[in-house]
């Protein structure tokens, strides 16, 4: 629609047609069913991104208080307090947990919107990104936390390898997670460029 209206005259914009309706009233009229489409298509992805974000907020928030090693019985302190990797692991939950709660809200914030046909060329898009990549940034905390967890637990066992174990575990988990930031990636930068750059720039 601002596409078309970069190449037509300014006062063409005000101009009404024989039944009094002026070119933007008639456009959203004549794309409303797709305009309906657009708001249902919005609103399922949304819809699932917001799952996986409060399956994220749940489960970090637990391992928060689920601290690996438990704490000592006697000051109450957690066994591996004075670990780097205890530090690491407390603070990849804590970026992980705020990352998710902000992408929660932010997609909240599709689900709450207008859904006027100027909300789909910048607003919604812009809150879609922004959401996805606070999501994806979450994941990649919780595997990082995840792998503090497992380095701490195996710290103690002197019967076996450590890499023999968080190796091939840290490995196989990275692959789906892999596979979902390259995917996620991809669409993130379709929706970008479909964003920013003009379907009739070069007019």
């Amino acid at each position: 629609m601002q596409a078309v209206e970069k190449i037509v005259h300014p006062s063409l914009k005000e101009n009404k047609n024989e039944d009094g309706k002026k070119p933007y009233d008639l456009f959203t009229e004549n794309h409303e069913e797709l305009l309906k489409a657009g708001e249902k298509l919005a609103k399922e992805t949304a819809t699932s991104y917001m799952g996986v974000a409060y399956i994220i907020i749940t489960i970090m928030f637990a391992a928060l208080f689920t601290i690996p090693g438990g704490v000592n019985q006697d000051t109450g302190s957690p066994i591996f307090l004075h670990y780097n990797m205890f530090n690491i692991f407390l603070l990849a939950d804590a970026l992980s947990i705020i990352a998710s709660a902000s992408s929660l809200l932010v997609i909240i914030g599709i689900h709450t919107s207008n859904y006027t046909a100027k909300d789909f060329l910048k607003v919604l898009p812009i809150k879609l990104i922004v959401g996805l990549m606070l999501l994806l940034f979450s994941i990649c905390s919780m595997l990082i936390a995840f792998y503090g967890a497992l380095n701490m637990i195996l710290k103690g066992n002197h019967t076996i390898s450590k890499w023999s174990i968080l190796g091939p575990i840290v490995s196989l988990g990275s692959v789906p997670i892999t596979i979902l930031i390259v995917s996620r990636i991809r669409f993130i930068y379709k929706i970008f460029q479909s964003t920013i750059k003009s379907p009739i720039s070069s007019i």
